[in-house]
């Protein structure tokens, strides 16, 4: 039998991901192997590549967007062999701190990310902590689902702190906007897709998954919004959100890296509007927004690559050559 596994590996920021083979690894105590079955590209992961995010650990196996199945459990763990299971970013947290102890685990003072403090999916087989790993249906498809542990996830999250309003703006419409464009049409809410100016591909995207109105970042829309929220990692895009915003309105930023945000006059932010961000996610985060997508059928929109092909994917990714998510298959 063989015990070894494949992995695409980071060695230094700004270089290829080299392909690796190692030693399969056991799952110690309250921790599971996985065999990969699928893992999205996010651009969280374009980020570590590129060195934008202080503390990584190289060298590192990126990809926390992972599906997969049970191969082997360490003592304490209910997950059973051969159950599909999802991975998201956050891969561990201490429990104890008082953020923790607060319910706000996404904010925990020492976590564990994945793919950026502990080996990710981009490999054919992968650790995880058993505890943050999401059990998911047998039927569930794992190209299909892998873009939820992420771009799923953070925009669920995004949308809770936008609050109630029905009148959402999206800046940048790419793996998470898409989703949570479908989840704001189920709800009956209003979506107005915000791309790169000129960007008809995207505009056309944003309107076919339900958008009412698409359009340059430099364009306002035909109504005042009730919250944005800016997956583009570009500062400059907070200003020209509070812009089109009504009053008591709320930015919030889902990235978890962002250019610098430019100076603005105070009277764009007067009348009780907001700037927020969102950091990471929780568990109750991910029950929840899985329970959303089944009950609103999201579908996402992917480009596969076999695992090898990982730099083409990330390239395509950095230069918008595709719509929705790519995703690796070993």
């Amino acid at each position: 039998m063989d015990e070894t596994m494949l992995a695409m590996v980071l060695h230094a920021h700004g270089t290829a991901l080299r392909p690796e083979t190692r030693p399969r690894p056991a799952p110690g105590p309250d921790h599971v192997l996985i065999a990969v079955e699928a893992c999205a590209v996010c651009r969280t992961d374009l980020h570590v590549v590129d060195g934008e995010l202080p503390g990584a650990v190289l060298p590192i196996v990126p990809g926390h967007e992972i599906v997969g199945r049970v191969l082997a459990a360490g003592p304490g763990v209910t997950l059973q062999p051969g159950q599909r299971v999802g991975v998201p970013w956050l891969g561990q947290t201490c429990g104890h701190c008082a953020y923790c102890a607060e319910g706000h685990e996404n904010l925990c003072e020492t976590p564990l990310f994945t793919g950026f403090t502990r080996d990710g999916g981009f490999a054919s087989h992968v650790l995880a902590d058993a505890a943050f790993a999401f059990a998911l249906p047998d039927d569930a498809d794992p190209v299909a689902t892998a873009p939820l542990m992420c771009a799923g996830l953070i925009g669920w999250r995004a949308l809770r702190m936008a609050g109630q309003g029905r009148r959402i703006g999206l800046y940048g419409f790419g793996a998470a906007a898409h989703l949570l464009a479908q989840v704001l049409c189920w709800q009956g809410r209003e979506v107005y897709a915000f791309t790169s100016p000129g960007d008809g591909a995207a505009q056309d995207h944003a309107r076919s998954l339900g958008a009412i109105w698409a359009g340059g970042s430099d364009e306002s829309p035909p109504v005042a919004l009730d919250a944005a929220i800016l997956f583009a990692p570009v500062g400059a895009l907070v200003p020209a959100a509070l812009r089109v915003l009504r009053r008591g309105g709320r930015v919030v930023c889902g990235g978890i890296h962002m250019s610098d945000i430019p100076a603005f006059p105070y009277g764009i932010l007067w009348h009780e509007r907001e700037i927020v961000s969102v950091a990471n996610l929780t568990r109750q985060d991910g029950e929840e927004f899985l329970a959303v997508a089944r009950q609103a059928g999201l579908r996402a929109t992917t480009h596969v690559y076999p695992l090898l092909q990982a730099n083409q994917a990330l390239d395509d990714l950095r230069h918008g050559r595709f719509q929705g998510a790519a995703v690796l298959v070993p």
